[in-house]
């Protein structure tokens, strides 16, 4: 019963729908001679008699009054309608529309099931769309106390926004921990360490980690001494009969990353502290790796370990190229990369990237390129500008915009154009910023790919390896905006790249401080109902003034205006009147 009441409803919705969708003519007519047929009962013509009546009994302080508020409420409206799209990027009378009136008036629902038969490239397509609106670590992110900190100290400004700190804080929580840390007291401190909010805990916790396994003086009895456990360092102080020793515990090299991360205000100090993690990460490492075949326990400790010991490696690389050491930079990076070739979450190869262009080491470029910009690997912002960049190195010097119009680009120009219509289709912001249309910020610790978010990240680093390059920008800038031209509708089907994601707005702006101006792509049009409220507002403010300046010049035009718009109802009523029986009512009241 429940069932077939459901569907009754249903039908019945569907009918009104329907109705509403293809007969409202109809309707309209019906509801037009329900108006005639009732005009006697209602009393219409005496009620427009007294409203005009009263209408013309109006002072011009009503009509002053009337606008005034009228443009009051309808400015009220513009401000909220401007707040919501700018923090939304949409209307709120448009998306109130959208989902509440337009399911009633026959829309399609946003929650109805999709059709069961969709082709396999449709639901790739939005696997792709997901993935690409994945978060990514920056592989190029800069040190918090070194560098962040100091931009806050001389600009007062927060850089970095809780959303990410929070994600690098389940970073950490993914990289350095494990289960079994609850056995080491250091770890478990540790743990505890990267949940913390308050950057001065976080660093107090790695200080006290330290302070665990600082060398302790341990008293064992002779019988006690045979079954202990080898350690580090032993030696014995004989004293009567007991035994003193020396036991070196392992040092915690997380404590020295939270510790060089945040704690250090220079470069110099961050690479010292690095240094003493990979001491105690590298000893750590060798332990498990011999015990990582004993147990589900010792494997999660040797990946833990593993992710600390690349971690350090790859910020020793880091601290190299920031002190200028870049070649150490580049053997240290490479080595890493040989050393643990499937650790591709780190992406060291942007980082290796960004130190070849440096050393203007372009064969070396060429080559990492020719192994990581692979179709069946995911692409980023370094990987498709880094290859424009070289095809752009080879053209850019003789470039010039008049005579390619005249004799046509040859075919490296044409390979050059086509590789920066690529890197545009990926990330369309990042073109603005290397022409120095748009000022840089600091990149944030992670980036949303094809996102503004990496395309600060990206510009940062390499806007000097663009510049170095004679005639780069100039190509770039009289190219790039041709991009657009081959994808009209980017977010419905791309050229070479799947469709532009929706999504990237939401997450840039999370990401990014509040004082930068997100770059939006593509670029949204104002909606209609901030135009018309807009409109609205001005149009009564100036009928308000004028009223307000001449009250009687106002008052005619407006009873000429009232007497203008009622003039047409009463033309209608007369000739329906003259046209049916003066009895058709009568009758209709006998049946």
């Amino acid at each position: 019963m429940a069932e077939a009441g459901t569907g009754f409803l249903e039908q019945l919705k569907s009918c009104i729908v329907w109705s509403w969708t293809y007969l409202w003519t109809v309707w309209f007519f019906i509801v037009l001679f329900l108006v005639y047929i009732l005009r006697v009962p209602l009393k219409i013509n005496d009620n427009l008699s007294t409203v005009s009546m009263f209408l013309n009994t109006l002072t011009p302080k009503f009509y002053v009054a009337l606008t005034g508020t009228s443009s009051l409420i309808s400015g009220l409206i513009l401000i909220f309608e401007w707040w919501y799209f700018r923090k939304y990027g949409t209307s709120f009378i448009e998306q109130v529309s959208v989902s509440h009136l337009r399911p009633l008036l026959g829309g399609v629902d946003n929650n109805s099931s999709n059709n069961s038969n969709s082709s396999n490239g449709d639901s790739d397509s939005n696997r792709q769309s997901v993935s690409e609106c994945k978060v990514w670590r920056n592989p190029l992110n800069l040190f918090r106390g070194a560098e962040y900190n100091r931009y806050t100290w001389v600009t007062g400004r927060e850089p970095l926004t809780y959303y990410d700190m929070n994600l690098s804080a389940q970073d950490h929580q993914t990289f350095f921990t494990c289960d079994s840390d609850h056995l080491r007291p250091a770890d478990a401190i540790m743990q505890k360490a990267w949940r913390e909010r308050n950057p001065q805990a976080r660093i107090s916790a790695a200080h006290e980690a330290l302070e665990i396994n600082d060398p302790k003086i341990m008293l064992l009895d002779r019988e006690a001494r045979k079954k202990k456990i080898r350690s580090r360092v032993e030696v014995p102080l004989i004293a009567s009969s007991t035994i003193w020793e020396i036991k070196l515990l392992p040092k915690c090299a997380t404590a020295y990353i939270l510790l060089a991360e945040e704690e250090a205000t220079t470069i110099a100090e961050a690479e010292k502290l690095f240094k003493q993690a990979l001491k105690a990460g590298d000893g750590c490492y060798r332990r498990s790796q011999q015990l990582q075949h004993h147990g589900s326990q010792y494997e999660a400790q040797h990946r833990r370990d593993t992710n600390v010991l690349v971690y350090i490696k790859r910020r020793l690389a880091m601290c190299a190229r920031r002190l200028g050491r870049t070649r150490e930079a580049v053997k240290m990076m490479r080595d890493l990369m040989k050393e643990f070739p499937l650790l591709s979450m780190f992406n060291i190869h942007e980082n290796l990237l960004e130190a070849l262009l440096e050393l203007q080491a372009y064969a070396d470029v060429q080559a990492v390129l020719a192994k990581y910009d692979d179709i069946s690997l995911p692409k980023s912002a370094t990987i498709c500008y880094t290859a424009a960049l070289l095809k752009a190195r080879a053209v850019s010097d003789k470039f010039s915009p008049e005579a390619a119009s005249r004799r046509g680009l040859s075919t490296a120009e044409m390979n050059a154009v086509e590789a920066i219509h690529r890197a545009v289709e990926f990330n369309p912001h990042v073109p603005k910023y290397l022409l120095e249309m748009k000022s840089l910020i600091l990149p944030p610790e992670h980036i949303l790919k094809r996102g503004d978010s990496e395309a600060i990240a990206y510009a940062f680093f390499h806007l000097a390896h663009w510049k170095r390059v004679e005639g780069a920008l100039n190509l770039l800038h009289c190219t790039w905006e041709g991009t657009f031209r081959m994808i009209p509708y980017p977010l419905e089907k791309g050229h070479l790249f799947y469709p532009y994601p929706i999504c990237t707005e939401t997450a840039d702006r999370e990401l990014l401080p509040s004082f930068h101006e997100v770059s939006v792509y593509p670029k949204k049009e104002l909606p209609f109902f901030i135009l018309f409220t807009a409109g609205l507002c001005s149009f009564t403010a100036m009928l308000a003034l004028l009223t307000h300046q001449f009250p009687e010049l106002m008052g005619v035009f407006a009873k000429a205006f009232l007497s203008t718009l009622f003039a047409p109802l009463n033309f209608v009523m007369e000739k329906v009147e003259s046209i049916l029986p003066s009895s058709l009512w009568h009758q209709l009241t006998r049946i």
